[in-house]
């Protein structure tokens, strides 16, 4: 007969499945595959509680894995860190960063997109000049409009220095770091209306170093410092891929910050962190080559698996018996179970490499399968056991 466990008057599901408040889905799941091989009631015949035991580390598994279910209980129990602070919210902390790193990428492109009009007032300067007709707008004085940097911001910077002291909030849609080139961004104020000037832009916080590079160039080329580079900056994104999409040479799709969609065909030789270029789909700009977008391939997290290289890591856990005398099992692996032979005498520090079952790393050749055995005890003591440990460490052989 099944036996089901209500949430309400179910333990602690990190408790019964023996895992920190943090961890993470995989550590999760390896910790019921071993709880329920060891408290299965076919094991456990005689024991009147195991079908409980046994429901009951079911749903803790099933609430934990699912993550609104997982917020919601964390949030019902004010589940905190050492810090006091809960586990939903970081989740929600580190959704919000998500949030305003996308934010500061829309305020790059509307840099570029007033650097663009910045040439092209130059432009239309050179033209009234040859014309015969006078004007100020120095290269100093179109990036002043762009970015309120110049006397005018430097004369509010003063203001600011002789103002009374107070705490800055932080503001809204501001880069807030982040991992890699694709979050090159900088941080601008916005103006209270279009009538304003321009220079009203200034900020106290400081540009990223791609655009500071940006502004650096304008500045030489319209005074005429330097010729005019042959391309223009790339567009640097990243796309979330699956170890599935890997191994089967899918086409995949990454947005960048304009809307656009661009096609990444995966390849072999691709794992996380690689780049692929895209020639012609970058930044243009007037007289310059267009230039190309970047992609950086982020591999989505996977409960069973990780990568790392083109190996593809898992863990395996391991009865006491199977460990000391060797056994024949099966370890799943992204296309399927895979045949293993489990050695005699391994424990927790043996890994095993199945060759092949990895990511392709060329044409002809795959990365390994690598299985990281973790020795577990069962769930309920055995008196056999118990008595045969305690004449081993007190050197009473049997």
């Amino acid at each position: 007969m099944a036996v089901e466990v209500s949430v309400a008057t179910m333990r602690d599901p990190y408790t019964v499945l023996g895992v920190r408040q943090d961890a993470q889905d995989e550590e999760i799941k390896a910790a019921w595959r071993a709880r329920v091989k060891s408290v299965h009631p076919d094991h456990n015949r005689d024991d009147p509680q195991a079908a409980a035991r046994f429901a009951e580390i079911g749903a803790a598994y099933e609430l934990l894995r699912d993550p609104q279910k997982r917020n919601r209980y964390d949030a019902r129990h004010g589940k905190a860190d050492g810090d006091g602070e809960t586990i939903m919210q970081k989740r929600q902390a580190a959704r919000e960063a998500a949030e305003r790193a996308h934010a500061a990428r829309e305020e790059a492109a509307r840099v570029m997109e007033e650097l663009a009009r910045a040439n092209a007032q130059r432009a239309a300067q050179a033209a009234r000049e040859t014309s015969g007709a006078t004007s100020d707008d120095s290269a100093e004085a179109m990036v002043n409009r762009i970015f309120g940097t110049g006397e005018k911001a430097g004369a509010a910077g003063a203001a600011q220095d002789t103002a009374p002291k107070q705490d800055a909030a932080p503001q809204q849609g501001a880069y807030d770091g982040g991992a890699g080139p694709a979050d090159a961004t900088t941080e601008t104020t916005q103006t209270s209306s279009p009538e304003e000037t321009e220079a009203g832009r200034a900020s106290s916080a400081p540009l990223s170093v791609q655009a500071i590079d940006l502004i650096s160039y304008w500045i030489r080329r319209l005074r005429g410092i330097e010729p005019v580079p042959e391309k223009a900056p790339d567009i640097v994104t990243d796309v979330t891929v699956s170890i599935d999409d890997l191994i089967a040479g899918r086409k995949v799709y990454a947005t960048l910050f304009d809307g656009r969609e661009v096609r990444v065909q995966l390849e072999p030789g691709m794992t996380r962190d690689h780049v692929v270029r895209i020639e012609g789909q970058g930044h243009r700009f007037q007289g310059m080559q267009r230039g190309d977008v970047r992609v950086t391939l982020k591999i989505a997290p996977d409960p069973r698996f990780d990568v790392e290289g083109f190996d593809i890591h898992t863990v395996l856990p391991v009865t006491l018996e199977n460990a000391v005398l060797g056994c024949e099992s099966t370890v799943e692996s992204p296309e399927g179970p895979v045949a293993i032979s489990i050695p005699p005498w391994s424990d927790s520090n043996r890994s095993i490499r199945i060759e092949g079952q990895g990511l392709p790393e060329t044409e002809d050749r795959r990365g390994d399968l690598v299985v990281e055995l973790r020795l577990v005890l069962w769930e309920k003591p055995d008196d056999k056991v118990t008595d045969l440990m305690r004449h081993m460490r007190e050197g009473l052989y049997i």
